[in-house]
């Protein structure tokens, strides 16, 4: 949603790890308290919605 621009290095980091390099890409992650401990460090840079499960 917000440019990583003028952000701070973890938050950078956190993204990369997340696979978020470019404003408005999206990525599908599984939910667990390791991706949720991540999205919560750049809340302010991204919108999480919860999608329904494939099978």
């Amino acid at each position: 949603m917000k440019s990583r621009i003028d952000q701070n290095k973890k938050a950078k980091r956190t993204l990369d790890a997340l696979g978020l390099r470019k404003l408005n890409r999206e990525v599908v992650k599984r939910d667990t308290p390791q991706i949720r401990g991540m999205i919560e460090v750049v809340k302010h840079l991204v919108k999480v919605e919860e999608v329904e499960k494939e099978e």
